[in-house]
């Protein structure tokens, strides 16, 4: 079939299958945006369209961050803080808020883990654990919901989980505290969809699987990367555009009717391995 023998109404259908996914005029705060999971999300989100801000500890990495995404045409700040720390938090929003004058999109993936036999995991390390991946993903969902998200009766939030809050752990894993803080994130992104639903606000989950990173280079040096492979049913690992889709999906109009959920980005380990 030619172009010209395409009916009108399939360009009409198509150009409103765009406009549900485009986030011109969004905007959107991303924390642990520095680098991994978090830049790949708010590059996503940049990409269709949203003004960005990204936060992290270190601002030299967040500078080069913002500076590679406006390289690519996306329009980007950024605001370093430490989200273990509640008035860090408190500062985070507040200047966000100032920046971009309402948060639509708040994207929680500023996380921590660590490895250690449970009978011998530390208290200190524990609270880091818990503290980061769980406390302040509430306070800054809190603090950004009281000033924008409610008054405006309206916005989205994207907590980045794990499928490591899906089950428990074996073999070389020993992080019992991080996964308790995902499956925490997890009953946490439940919780607040039940209660913000009523001001307009989605809130859902998105719950990796294994993406080579900082944070997992340990580990994928310890077991191989073949090995990890062949525990996946798709026979690979988490690249650097897997999440974009999903978070797109979540943060747009295209999921409107989407909240208190969560999206297992796994190549299908949480479907045969019982998590």
């Amino acid at each position: 079939m030619t172009d010209s023998a395409i009916p009108t109404t399939a360009y009409a259908d198509r150009r409103s299958i765009h406009k549900l996914f485009d986030l011109t005029g969004r905007t959107a705060l991303v924390t642990g945006g520095s680098r991994g999971l978090g830049l790949q999300i708010a590059e996503a989100l940049g990409e269709a369209g949203a003004r960005v801000v990204l936060s992290a500890r270190k601002g030299a990495d967040l500078e080069a961050s913002a500076a590679a995404l406006k390289e690519r045409g996306i329009a980007a700040d950024w605001i370093a803080a430490d989200s273990s720390k509640p008035e860090e938090v408190q500062r985070l929003a507040d200047e966000a808020i100032a920046t971009l004058g309402h948060v639509d999109i708040l994207v929680n993936n500023a996380g921590a883990t660590w490895g250690a036999p449970a009978e011998d995991h530390p208290l200190d390390a524990w609270d880091k654990v818990m503290n980061l991946n769980v406390r302040a993903i509430f306070l800054l969902s809190q603090a950004i919901a009281k000033a924008s998200m409610i008054p405006r009766r309206r916005g989205r939030i994207i907590n980045v989980a794990s499928i490591a809050g899906l089950s428990g752990n074996s073999g070389a894993m020993t992080t019992v505290a991080y996964n308790t803080s995902k499956a925490a994130a997890l009953n946490l992104t439940r919780a607040l969809a039940g209660e913000w639903g009523v001001h307009g606000i989605n809130v859902n989950a998105l719950a990796p699987g294994f993406f080579p990173s900082k944070m997992t280079a340990g580990l994928l040096a310890h077991v191989g990367v073949d090995k990890m492979r062949a525990h996946v049913p798709l026979r690979r690992l988490g690249d650097d555009e897997d999440l974009k889709g999903a978070a797109l999906l979540l943060a747009s109009d295209a999921g409107k009717h989407i909240t208190g959920q969560f999206i297992a980005v796994d190549g299908g380990v949480s479907a045969v391995h019982g998590a």
